[in-house]
């Protein structure tokens, strides 16, 4: 697929992209931000692209790994002392607050508030899985390990781990958005 002929498809491929980041993070800024980095990604892969065909399908995966990969990212940016505020179910106290100043985690209370609201809708879906999903679902989107590392330790065949994390995936997706509206 040439440069001229993405640039063609792409509009619409934002639509889906910006779609699904609503869904997952529940507001524009962040659907945005899965359209832009879904966008970038599939342009990487422009040269595999068939001209011609919907990539529809294509797009929809992307922006869901791209959802995956913003709340890494954000989890990782933020210091321990911000880990353990939004693990903690109670307000926060001046003490916490004044720490999470002081490490310069770069997230406004705003961010702060939204991303303890989202971790405890995502801990409450969680606990809506079978203990089987939950401990796969676990260890490959929470721990982030590989498959071959879960199969080596769970001795479960990759592709059934692989089936099961999504359909425990699907089945977080689905409780968040209920938790949510």
């Amino acid at each position: 697929m040439t440069q001229e002929e993405f640039e063609h498809i792409a509009p619409g491929l934002r639509e889906l992209m910006c779609s699904v980041g609503r869904g997952f993070f529940g507001n524009d800024d962040d659907a945005e931000d899965v359209a832009q980095e879904g966008l970038v990604a599939l342009l990487r892969f422009i040269d595999r692209m068939e001209p011609g065909i919907r990539h529809d399908a294509l797009a929809i995966r992307v922006a869901k790994h791209c959802c995956i990969d913003m709340v890494r990212k954000r989890k990782a940016r933020n210091s321990a002392v911000f880990s353990h505020a939004l693990n903690n179910t109670s307000q926060f106290d001046d003490f916490a607050v004044s720490r999470l100043r002081e490490t310069d985690v770069g997230a406004s209370p705003h961010e702060v508030l939204e991303a303890k609201e989202l971790h405890e809708a995502v801990g409450k879906a969680v606990e809506h899985l079978k203990p089987s999903e939950r401990r796969l679902f676990e260890m490959r989107q929470i721990e982030g390990l590989e498959l071959d590392e879960i199969a080596k330790r769970t001795q479960i065949a990759k592709p059934s781990i692989k089936s099961i994390v999504s359909a425990a995936r699907k089945k977080v997706f689905e409780e968040i958005k209920r938790l949510r509206t």
